[in-house]
């Protein structure tokens, strides 16, 4: 019986969704298909826990619009012929107002749910205003609602620029959608004040508020949720594996390694490094018994796949779960997959593909005191299969994917320039995105959407190391090495610790002296097939060049890591803007488009308000 508890309550999350979005007198609506009294809700425990499901199931209905606005816009994925016209359109950056992946809607309505539900625990358990009271789940389930509605406002702001700001008041989709199109003012008439040293029949009165219409930039979000979520969180997640004996529980709500992690991208994006750092550290350096979140061997090489196939506590922070016998699907399958039923919409671009096929593991480098004399001497071997051909994306070809032996075959052909036999391996197959595919059969469409894992953060962290600069002995000294280890190997963790950090590259087989990434003073750039040397560049005493280098580097390791889980657009907006760049998006994104539109693509993207999606203007 407890074990069904978690399928019983994922089995109410589309009913709660209208109750959201109808008035408070119908929300408690006895009549309605799930009868729920006032009295029954304000006095059981599970009604609670079930109203807070249903936040869960709007932010299911967010993921497909996250992973084609995060990814299409960016340089890894692009159409087919079989692309939706509201596909094409985000391909083409030119987006109508009735484009369903665009819309706002499903922001506002996860909005509106989480004000909603946090005025509800704000009335009946005003103990969750009190910093100074006993934590109680409760103060668990106020942390979920306000990470949830800081988390939608500031993906609301990466997409459009700006979001209208919604007061708390409004909790339904009729008061947020009049608001939202009023010419500046709007009259809440219905906004209940309460008590809040007392319950809500204390002091209970109704009055009118006059709400001027306000909208935040992302660095209002950033500021005003980063300040609520660290000022009146008490405490974020309810510990459900207590009942269930499932630990799995703890990853698929809001909870605080989560928390750290939305308080951390925030920040980052932000710029203030030492705050994200302070955050993200709190998840990479715990000393929790299983040694959650160190990139040890639980994802080691082939295993590296399993983070995509069940919910893990080692690596995912938060993941949103899906499963087919509850009727929770996403379409993923549906947009990716050459197999019938599907329609194979999108698909890895050329870009994507040769970031896992042009790395090579294990190669040498005889060096000249005159560089362009150097050479490899052992070329190493071509492909990265761990996280590469059958797992990030495959060749597919009349259903059937194209083994793995004959990928790594078609690799050495092209490492020793036989490109005629080579691209006849792969002719008249389909390069097909197969993260979401993993484990699943043909009519499955349950797979889950990472919010945060392990391999985000570390890279997170990299990034802000790579320009950290810290005070030692009275030497300003940068963290570049720190970041290097993070990616290579996590030798910067104590060595006499119990960690037995891998590094992002290195529990892949990619962080080794040849195989790592390097930041020297000469810098060779090889071939993407035959990995022979083909220039270098010297950074000999410039700093700041050595950081750009490794950023550089860190983008693409980013793309083997995190390719179509939904960040990656953002990621080249992260960069672009930290470095005042536009070019530096604009040059990665318009290199997969056609040669008629590549350019005029390029000069369109120069323009950094063209990088959102201006719903609001």
């Amino acid at each position: 019986m407890k074990r069904l508890l978690k399928y019983a309550l994922f089995s109410t999350l589309f009913l709660f969704p209208v109750m959201f979005f109808t008035s408070c007198k119908e929300f408690l609506n006895p009549e309605q298909e799930l009868s729920v009294t006032e009295e029954k809700l304000l006095n059981d425990w599970y009604e609670y826990r079930s109203l807070a499901m249903g936040m869960y199931g709007l932010q299911q209905q967010l993921v497909e619009q996250l992973l084609i606005l995060g990814e299409l816009r960016g340089d890894l994925l692009t159409i087919t012929p079989n692309a939706d016209p509201d596909m094409v359109e985000i391909y083409n950056f030119r987006i109508s107002e009735k484009n369903k992946y665009a819309a706002p809607d499903n922001f506002f309505k996860l909005i509106a749910a989480s004000n909603n539900f946090i005025r509800l625990l704000q009335r009946e358990h005003p103990e969750v205003l009190n910093a100074r009271s006993e934590v109680t789940n409760y103060d668990r389930l106020y942390g979920e609602a306000l990470c949830m509605r800081a988390w939608a406002y500031f993906n609301a702001s990466r997409i459009y620029g700006k979001v209208p700001f919604i007061h708390e008041s409004l909790v339904t989709m009729e008061e947020i959608e009049a608001y939202v199109e009023s010419p500046g003012t709007y009259t809440d008439s219905v906004n209940i004040v309460f008590g809040r040293n007392g319950y809500h029949n204390d002091t209970l009165s109704t009055v009118s508020l006059q709400l001027e219409k306000k909208y935040y930039t992302q660095e209002m979000v950033v500021n005003y949720f980063t300040n609520q979520l660290e000022k009146e969180v008490k405490a974020v997640g309810v510990n459900h594996y207590i009942d269930n004996n499932d630990i799995t529980w703890e990853v698929t709500v809001w909870n605080t390694y989560a928390w750290h992690a939305l308080l951390g991208q925030m920040y980052l994006y932000q710029g203030n490094l030492a705050r994200a750092a302070s955050h993200f550290e709190y998840i990479t350096k715990n000393t929790s018994e299983d040694l959650r979140y160190h990139l040890d061997a639980t994802f080691r090489d082939a295993n590296w796949r399993n983070i995509f196939g069940n919910v893990d506590v080692k690596e995912h922070i938060f993941t949103l779960w899906f499963n087919k016998a509850n009727f929770q699907q996403n379409q993923f399958q549906y947009f990716f997959e050459p197999i019938a039923p599907h329609r194979y919409m999108l698909k890895p671009t050329r870009a994507a593909v040769m970031y896992w096929e042009c790395i090579f593991d294990n190669y040498t480098i005889l060096e000249s005191n005159d560089p362009w004399k150097s050479e490899v001497l052992n070329p190493g071997i071509p492909g990265d299969f761990h996280r590469g051909h059958g797992v990030s994306y495959a060749y597919i070809k009349d259903e059937v994917m194209l083994d793995t032996e004959s990928v790594k075959s078609m690799l050495l052909l092209k490492r020793e320039e036989d490109m005629r036999t080579a691209e006849i391996m792969t002719a008249d197959y389909d390069t097909v995105v197969w993260k979401y595919s993993i484990g699943k059969n043909k009519y499955a469409q349950d797979a889950h959407f990472h919010i945060y894992r392990a391999g985000n953060i570390h890279l997170y962290l990299a990034e802000i190391y790579n320009w950290w600069e810290v005070m030692q002995g009275g030497i300003l000294r940068t963290q570049l090495p720190t970041a290097l280890s993070i990616v290579n190997n996590g030798a910067h963790y104590n060595p006499l610790s119990t960690r037995a950090e891998l590094g992002v590259r290195g529990r892949v087989g990619f962080g080794g002296n040849t195989d790592g990434i390097k930041v020297s003073n000469i810098n060779y750039f090889h071939h993407p097939y035959t990995n022979e040397i083909v220039s270098y560049k010297d950074l000999t005493g410039n700093l700041e060049a050595k950081q750009l280098y490794f950023e550089d580097q860190l983008v693409d390791e980013r793309a083997r890591e995190l390719a179509f889980e939904g960040e990656r657009f953002y990621d080249l907006m992260r960069i672009a803007k930290r470095r005042g760049e536009p070019s530096f998006l604009a040059s990665r994104v318009s290199a997969k488009y056609p040669p008629g539109q590549r350019e005029a693509m390029y000069n369109y993207l120069m323009n950094p308000e063209n990088w959102y999606i201006k719903i609001f203007d």
